[in-house]
């Protein structure tokens, strides 16, 4: 059966752990082509579009949010890739995380990047449907212009403000405006962190605005194996903005999990 999702699959099958590279929204996998370009020369490393993103399909639209979570289960299941370092960005690590909650089993490892657990507060729930009502009567273009500035640094290159820009306008707003009201209604991970039993890299841009460094902080001292790595000279996309230091972090953090015995999973929640 041909997989659901569109995607990259670049690299050798070796004895390295896969790197599984989960995008934020409103972007797809071109978000990740630094890590793209250098990760593959030494394992495989696959990155999709989610499910309304990218050259995915958008019908039939995401209602709940494990929904994204199942569709990467059911790409890696196509792949035949049994295990392997799960890497996310923003709704990306949300996804990451409901991924652990369902297949604990499976994940070696866990790379966390400007993002935050808590389920959304009533407010943020009526923010983001109001935010996919307009995206649905707008288009993406006024959006994507609005907050440029804050998915990257105002001082980013323009090379990689187009790119942003470019995702965020590509976009089709039928997607996003779906994704925006499961993830409003995303569970609560904060209960399962503690529970985490693989190491994890926790990654933030120090000028980050929509997940502070204080959210990393939290995020860092609720896992039991967690490293910290702030990245300076970068907001919300420090694998864009900053790739060679936030490419050094998962080097070095890959490298650990390839040493590392795989440890018992605990059971689903």
């Amino acid at each position: 059966m041909a997989p659901f999702l569109t995607y990259e699959d670049k690299g050798p099958d070796t004895h390295r752990v896969p790197l599984v590279l989960v995008h934020g929204h409103p972007f797809d996998r071109t978000m990740w082509a630094p890590q793209l370009e250098r990760f593959p020369g030494t394992r495989r490393v696959v990155a999709p579009d989610l499910r309304g993103y990218g050259a995915s399909p958008t019908a039939p639209a995401v209602t709940d949010f494990s929904a994204f979570a199942r569709d990467i289960e059911a790409l890696l299941d196509e792949l035949e890739v049994e295990s392997f370092v799960l890497a996310g960005l923003s709704m990306g690590g949300q996804i990451v995380m409901d991924c652990y909650r369902l297949f604990p089993e499976r994940v070696r490892g866990l790379v966390l990047a400007d993002t935050f657990p808590a389920a959304e507060t009533p407010e943020g729930v009526r923010s983001r449907d109001a935010m996919a009502d307009r995206l649905l009567a707008e288009g993406m273009r006024g959006y994507a212009d609005e907050v440029l500035e804050r998915m990257v640094a105002p001082y980013a290159s323009a090379e990689v403000k187009a790119h942003v820009h470019g995702m965020m306008t590509a976009t089709a707003p039928e997607g996003a405006a779906a994704a925006l009201r499961a993830r409003a209604r995303r569970p609560d991970y904060t209960a399962l962190l503690p529970r985490v039993c693989v190491p994890a890299l926790v990654v933030v841009g120090a000028d980050d605005t929509f997940t502070p460094v204080s959210d990393a902080l939290a995020l860092h001292a609720a896992l039991p194996d967690a490293e910290l790595h702030i990245v300076d000279g970068a907001a919300h996309l420090p694998n864009l903005e900053r790739p060679e230091v936030f490419d050094a972090a998962l080097d070095e953090f890959l490298a650990r999990v390839d040493a590392r015995q795989p440890s018992p999973a605990p059971p689903r929640l």
